[in-house]
């Protein structure tokens, strides 16, 4: 797939890669997500989905953590259709966080985030929940790729602009993602893979920064060490508990 989907609000994006991702999918009455907690005021959930083929519902996921992902690797296999994916408070399952419709097409990978606050509003009216189709098609030989997806809700007003500079880094270059703001996900960005460079301590790849959009002072800055031939998701969030960025991406891993 082309790579060609810049900053858009999420939801251009997802019906964009949508379209892609159904018309190559194959797999009947099944889609596969991973599950990303980015909910910086709930308590641990499990996460339960209902729908046509599970009236009862069924748990893919139990006793996730703020910033947890599960599986910790892959996807897990759910029931493709129009259905609904609830969070519970964990372990008694009697407090509901969230519920959302959600539509996932046979055959799609997902990343599925729940982000925003559970402590305002009400019934989960603030927690922000998205299902965005994964394109993990491999890159070409001798390159890596990394796509950003904003679920932080206190991130600065206007986005952030996303530096990933090869090491060893003399000083920051062009950044590759501009104005980044909450709600959104970037392209893929596609890199050369430079397996040689080296930091002073040793690391090879590659160093983010993410700075308030227009500005060059990092918020933070983070090392990468992806391996050739990879797609790597860099997720924002806030920190537990509090109202700023958290000062680390979760990282993960599409395709290694």
């Amino acid at each position: 797939m082309s790579r060609w989907l810049n900053a858009l609000p999420l939801t251009l994006a997802i019906t964009a890669l949508g379209i892609f991702a159904t018309s190559c999918s194959s797999s009947s009455n099944q889609a596969q997500i991973r599950f990303v907690d980015a909910i910086q005021d709930a308590n641990a959930l499990d996460i339960n989905v209902y729908g046509p083929q599970h009236l009862n519902g069924t748990q893919p996921f139990v006793d996730i953590v703020f910033r947890g992902v599960l599986p910790s690797s892959g996807y897990t296999i759910v029931p493709s259709d129009t259905d609904t994916i609830k969070g519970f408070v964990s372990p008694t399952d009697t407090t509901e966080v969230f519920s959302e419709p959600v539509n996932w097409s046979s055959g799609v990978q997902y990343t599925v985030i729940a982000t925003g606050s559970s402590a305002t509003g009400t019934n989960g009216s603030n927690v922000v929940l998205w299902s965005i189709p994964d394109d993990n098609s491999a890159p070409a030989s001798g390159y890596v790729e990394f796509r950003v997806i904003n679920a932080s809700p206190h991130s600065p007003q206007g986005g952030v602009d996303v530096y990933i500079d090869p090491i060893p880094v003399t000083s920051m270059g062009t950044p590759v993602i501009s104005g980044l703001a909450y709600q959104q996900l970037s392209k893929y960005i596609s890199l050369i893979y430079y397996p040689d460079n080296n930091s002073s301590n040793g690391n090879f790849g590659y160093e983010l920064y993410v700075t308030q959009s227009g500005s060059t002072t990092p918020i933070f800055s983070q090392y990468l060490g992806p391996g050739d031939n990879t797609i790597h998701t860099l997720v924002l969030t806030d920190i537990q508990g509090g109202n700023a960025m958290n000062p680390l991406a979760l990282e993960l891993t599409d395709l290694d």
